[in-house]
């Protein structure tokens, strides 16, 4: 254990964090010398939300690569549903059994932020979403949640560790104009010395009504948008603040200075603003997501097809008609006319046969924000 209490990549990569009973039973089934040869599939039967956006395949390649295993998974970014596998693994149990607690680690938390991230996103109708919370959860895990959100389709993110390619966003915190000696000295010096692709986006409601503090803003910068964070303690009625603050703002010429909503912001709140906000911040409704409550189980041992109750037994594939519909047969099946198999070789005895791009895997969430969209 170092400095701070989090595992290091090696201790991950060796198996070492893990629940103790696949230890203790790896050590009973050596002495016993059983290791038969299984096939277990990666699925849910219960989702917070659906569909649900498949993420954390490539933290899964990295745990499992060199391993004398075959994985096959679907696509990072794919929507699925309950029951549908999103991975197979193949190989003798011992050899990777003990990296079970990882593997649904990755997969569980990662796969949540990105299914929330989607449905906020498609709540939010075109109006533009950026993440905020990494702060809600331990700071090592920041640029996951960062990758998990991206991949989810927000706009942006707020941590500097996120991955490269992810754009990096943010302004002030109400810390910063509360070091000057009036709001109006903090916003001047932030439009004097912000770097110039930074957006003059202005924090208005840290002491003064939150139209009171937007109109002297736009007044003394070139401000682009206004940022109102107000507590909820102090909110009231939210709606009609906002609307309050778009008409002073359009009354005076400022139409083009958008409305940039934070703090506590939620999906129901994207929906019930949206008509009157540019963008939102979000923090704990992507940060603080559900997990996928996936599960690790044998569907087949030996070439034998077999599973435990509430399970499915067979080696399956997931098929996509060009309409959309997916099925689920047993992989020695052949699928519907025209269908495509969601499962694709990722592993093959080890040797890593692809390893997701970020940018395709948001892509093709994109490409499936209208599922997750108000009728």
């Amino acid at each position: 254990m170092g400095r701070f209490h989090i595992v290091d990549d090696d201790t991950i990569a060796d198996g070492g964090c893990t629940d103790i009973y696949f230890q203790r039973c790896e050590e009973i089934l050596k002495q016993e010398e059983k290791n038969p040869q299984v096939t277990m599939e990666v699925t849910t039967t219960g989702m917070p939300r659906s569909p649900g956006v498949f993420c954390g395949l490539n933290d899964v390649i990295a745990l499992l690569e060199g391993l004398p295993v075959d994985v096959d998974a679907m696509p990072e970014g794919s929507l699925f549903s309950a029951r549908e596998p999103v991975m197979r693994i193949s190989g003798r149990y011992s050899d990777f059994g003990r990296y079970e607690t990882a593997l649904l680690g990755f997969l569980c938390h990662a796969s949540g932020i990105a299914t929330a991230a989607a449905h906020i996103v498609g709540a939010a109708g075109g109006r533009r979403v950026y993440s905020f919370g990494s702060r809600r959860q331990h700071p090592a895990i920041a640029p996951m949640i960062e990758r998990s959100a991206w991949i989810g389709g927000v706009d942006g993110v707020s941590n500097t560790t996120a991955p490269p390619g992810i754009p990096v966003v943010g302004t002030m915190p109400h810390a910063y104009v509360m070091c000057h000696a009036s709001p109006e000295e903090a916003w001047v010096a932030f439009d004097r010395h912000a770097p110039p692709d930074v957006p003059r986006l202005m924090l208005c409601d840290t002491f003064g009504d939150e139209k009171e503090e937007c109109l002297r803003a736009v007044t003394c910068t070139a401000a682009t948008g206004v940022r109102l964070d107000t507590p909820r303690s102090r909110r009231g009625n939210m709606r009609s603040i906002l609307e309050e603050v778009r008409w002073e703002l359009d009354s005076r010429g400022h139409e083009d200075v958008g409305i940039f909503l934070s703090g506590g912001v939620t999906e129901e709140d994207i929906r019930t603003y949206r008509d009157i906000v540019a963008s939102f911040g979000v923090g704990g409704a992507i940060a603080n997501a559900p997990v996928i409550d996936f599960s690790l189980d044998i569907v087949s041992i030996e070439g034998e097809a077999i599973a435990k109750r509430g399970k499915w037994s067979g080696i399956k594939q997931v098929w996509e008609s060009p309409d959309g519909e997916r099925t689920v047969l047993l992989a020695s099946a052949s699928g519907p006319t025209g269908a495509t198999p969601l499962l694709e070789p990722v592993i093959k005895d080890g040797v890593v046969m692809q390893r997701p791009e970020t940018a395709d895997a948001r892509a093709r969430v994109l490409r499936s924000i209208p599922n997750f969209r108000d009728p």
